[in-house]
């Protein structure tokens, strides 16, 4: 849950709480478990919600129909908009009873392999976490700031890029590779070839440095 950015757990009926090992097992987030409310019953822990999804592995016969993680997730995510929502997950034996799903609004599963489709509860819970994370930012949310590298540099401006291109061009038809007569679709791809790479200023600066002993080796970047 905090790996996902959630952090309000309600646990029902627990054998034992609090626990040591939880808390081993949740290493750096033991904060959640210490702000864990603990109800006795499912109905308590969903006193205030206004829209409950369920997890459930199977279709039931009672209780709302079984929907796609995504879809599911993205309607609960809008519904924190207008008040609390909440995820229920079972235990890890017998999952959910038909009368704890008869509680909740809609249902989902997580489409396993039908060959294989155990799947624990931490891993549900995980998998469901991430999803709603993705919901609540567009599919877009913030990750940790990547540190620059020595190795790095700003990105190319477009004159640098552009100088490069006719540097490369220039060199091509000096050498005989490119045929401004018949260009082909030579030009295009290496463009292509190099807008994929998001140039840096130093990567530039590389390869012109690269075409310009091309030149001198070959004596046609001489002047006089």
């Amino acid at each position: 849950m905090k790996t996902m950015g959630l952090s309000n757990l309600y646990l029902v009926e627990p054998k034992q709480f609090p626990d040591p090992e939880a808390d081993a097992r949740a290493t750096a987030a033991v904060d959640v478990l210490q702000k864990a409310k603990i109800t006795a019953s499912l109905n308590e822990a969903l006193v205030g919600t206004s829209y409950v999804v369920a997890l459930s592995a199977r279709q039931r016969d009672i209780g709302p129909l079984i929907g796609a993680p995504r879809e599911t997730v993205e309607r609960l995510i809008a519904e924190a908009g207008y008040g609390e929502v909440a995820l229920v997950f079972g235990n890890e034996t017998v999952g959910l009873s038909n009368d704890e799903i008869m509680h909740c609004h809609a249902a989902v599963t997580i489409p396993t392999n039908p060959d294989f489709s155990s799947l624990n509860l931490g891993s549900a819970v995980q998998v469901l976490s991430y999803e709603c994370r993705m919901a609540a930012f567009a599919e877009r949310p913030p990750t940790v700031e990547s540190r620059v590298t020595p190795f790095t540099s700003p990105a190319a401006t477009h004159d640098e890029v552009e100088g490069l291109y006719s540097h490369l061009e220039t060199v091509m038809t000096e050498t005989g590779f490119f045929n401004p007569v018949q260009p082909g679709r030579l030009l295009p791809k290496l463009r292509r070839l190099f807008g994929r790479s998001r140039l840096e200023k130093d990567e530039v600066n590389i390869l012109r440095g690269i075409l310009a002993s091309t030149q001198v080796k070959t004596g046609y970047g001489r002047k006089g």
